[in-house]
């Protein structure tokens, strides 16, 4: 090693001076190259620290692109959707008034030997049919001519139709149960007691669906529906409200989402989870969703749940999932990956920043939507020959393509995280082109908690067992929904059968028994 000034320490040695001359220069070399080698380090340094600030920065822009486009964006994840102005209601109206005007100009025209056929007025769509019409005669003061004093003739008539809305009305039902005796027997005879939801209760069965559909399908607060009544002139308070919807929602015999609860004695809330697991859409038999409230996210809840059960099960990343399927295709679960939330990491990416990469990866993604678009209405043989012929050639070549494009990414990128989701997860996600009956992704299941979200913005649960009812109740509401019954109709028609309802038939009950389904269609 050299000491810390050789050249000063070289100055007193006893040396002739060519070979001061040489040594000088040598350990000038070493300097020069230390110098060099410290300036190269530091260099370095500073070109990874840039990097790092870089990938940060650039984290940070998609992530702020996320957050803007959600919140004051076009939220719908369509590649190209069209400018929307913000007077193109106002537009639609005054276009719609303008045909009108000239339609009505047009009819009062003379009449000549070119007749056109009549054309529907644009945006007045016809009221629907199965509305009760109250009918409104209008006759005229007299049924004499005016001119001639003829008495008129009856030629046809003039029909109009206008929509009209009551809102919530109450009403009371007095239940009048007459008394007799026999004053021989000296007994007293009367009508039993009619059967009731809750026994000596206040609310009627139209009562306890109305607070059940506004509470768990219209998400409205319980504050909200009191001031609903109040408008009515009838008081309800929140208590008897808050009391109604459990004493309704004990008789009803996979993506996870958070929701609140309050946790006692903090004065704050903390994070549970909704689970759900829906029903596959491209097999037959009715429709079902299942709502599972649980205390935390972890795997175990939903291994839990599913217990015994055996199949296809269709989930994103989370690692909580991932014990499900340990064993790959000889595991109980065997995972489905989903196509969307590929899709969403290069559509992010594109919405920030433009990237040409992540454009390509759309359109190629696209092709594998257009398929599947193709076949929606096929049955699962002839959908899977279709994806078989279309489906997986196209998987192949965008893997290729996501191969090679990933080879000439940076790593620690968005682009590069993109790319390594799809790939990371490639078995699971191709999965579904293998049969007929497998779908592409879980948007179904995401277009069900959906609604889960807007609740979130209304309140909370007090306690588990509260959540654990909430989820009991938006199962029987979504799957009525899901089987195209009207959640308001098939719960008013339940509550009311329930009473006397045998419990050896309460399945005969539920919104996916085929002939109570097509009983309630009929209503």
């Amino acid at each position: 090693m050299l000491p810390m000034n050789p050249l000063a320490e070289l100055a007193h040695l006893n040396l002739d001076p060519d070979a001061k001359r040489q040594v000088t220069a040598v350990v000038q070399v070493q300097q020069d190259a230390e110098i060099l080698r410290a300036k190269e380090a530091e260099l370095q340094a500073k070109d990874t620290e840039i990097q790092a600030k870089d990938l940060k920065i650039q984290a940070l822009t998609l992530e702020l692109a996320h957050i803007k486009r959600i919140r004051y964006g076009v939220k719908s994840e369509a590649l190209a959707p069209l400018q929307r102005d913000v007077f193109e209601e106002t537009w639609n109206t005054d276009l719609s008034a303008l045909e009108a005007e000239i339609e009505q100009l047009a009819d009062n025209q003379p009449c000549t030997t070119v007749v056109k056929p009549q054309r529907p007025r644009a945006g007045r769509q016809p009221l629907p049919d199965h509305l009760p019409r109250i009918e409104h005669r209008h006759e005229p003061d007299s049924c004499t001519c005016g001119q001639c004093g003829q008495d008129l003739v009856k030629i046809g008539e003039d029909i109009s139709e206008q929509l009209d809305v009551e809102p919530a009305r109450f009403f009371v039902h007095r239940h009048i149960r007459p008394q007799y005796a026999c004053r021989q027997c000296e007994t007293v005879a009367a009508a039993p007691i009619p059967p009731a939801v809750i026994d000596g209760g206040l609310a009627a069965v139209g009562l306890l669906a109305w607070v059940l559909i506004g509470k768990y399908v219209d998400h409205l607060p319980l504050y909200r529906l009191e001031q609903i009544a109040a408008r009515e002139q009838v008081s309800l308070s929140r208590s008897t409200l808050a009391d109604l919807a459990p004493a309704a929602g004990q008789y009803p015999a996979c993506r996870e989402t958070p929701v609140a609860q309050l946790d006692p004695g903090s004065g704050k809330t903390r994070k549970a989870y909704l689970w759900a697991y829906r029903s596959n859409d491209l097999q037959p038999g009715p429709r079902i969703i299942v709502f599972d409230y649980q205390p935390g996210r972890s795997g175990a809840h939903a291994r839990q749940f599913l217990g015994a059960w055996r199949g296809h099960l269709l989930v994103d990343d989370y690692g909580g999932y991932k014990a499900l399927f340990a064993g790959g295709d000889q595991a109980a679960c065997i995972e489905l990956g989903c196509w969307s939330h590929v899709r969403r990491k290069f559509f992010d990416l594109h919405q920030a920043n433009g990237s040409p990469m992540a454009l390509a990866a759309l359109e190629r993604i696209g092709t594998l939507y257009a398929i599947e678009a193709t076949g929606r209405d096929l049955d699962c043989e002839a959908r899977k020959q279709l994806r078989a012929a279309q489906s997986r050639p196209a998987l192949e070549a965008l893997h290729d393509w996501l191969v090679k494009t990933r080879v000439q990414t940076a790593d620690g990128g968005a682009s590069a995280k993109a790319i390594d989701y799809a790939l990371k997860r490639w078995p699971a996600l191709v999965r579904y082109a293998e049969t007929g009956h497998l779908p592409i992704d879980n948007n179904v299941v995401e277009n069900d908690i959906r609604p889960i979200a807007w609740a979130r913005r209304n309140g909370c649960s007090s306690v588990p067992r509260a959540g654990r009812r909430a989820a009991g109740i938006q199962t029987l509401l979504g799957t009525a929904r899901l089987n195209g019954l009207d959640p308001a109709a098939w719960l008013k028609d339940t509550l009311a059968k329930l009473p006397v309802w045998p419990n050896s038939r309460i399945d005969e009950l539920l919104p996916l028994a085929p002939d109570f389904i097509e009983t309630l269609k009929q209503k």
